[in-house]
């Protein structure tokens, strides 16, 4: 994945059931390629009670993964999800730029 889409990131949704809906990354899964946002990928939980911690039972709402391919990042200029790339600047760092623009993500 190469850290093209981090934490915090806004991005939006390309396919599935919240196609175009945007949200915050709130957690992102190396291992599988996945990631949690924000207000995107609800599902009905069936939660059983856990008395020690305090957790009661029943149905919850919960967001869950989807796969890193299905979202892009949001660009604020265009208005749209756009596609990331890495360029060296002059005096050696590393950032992360939009591939449609060109403008420099990280400042």
């Amino acid at each position: 994945m190469a850290n093209k889409i981090r934490k915090g990131d806004e991005v939006v949704v390309l396919t599935g059931k919240d196609k175009g809906k945007r949200g915050l990354i709130t957690k992102i899964i190396t291992q599988t390629d996945r990631v949690v946002v924000e207000n995107v990928n609800i599902v009905k939980k069936h939660q059983r009670p856990n008395p020690n911690l305090g957790v009661s039972g029943g149905i919850v709402d919960r967001e869950m993964s989807i796969h890193v391919s299905n979202v892009a990042l949001y660009n604020p200029v265009t208005g749209k999800g756009d596609r990331v790339g890495f360029k060296t600047l002059q005096d050696g760092r590393k950032v992360r730029y939009f591939k449609s623009n060109g403008e420099v993500l990280d400042a």
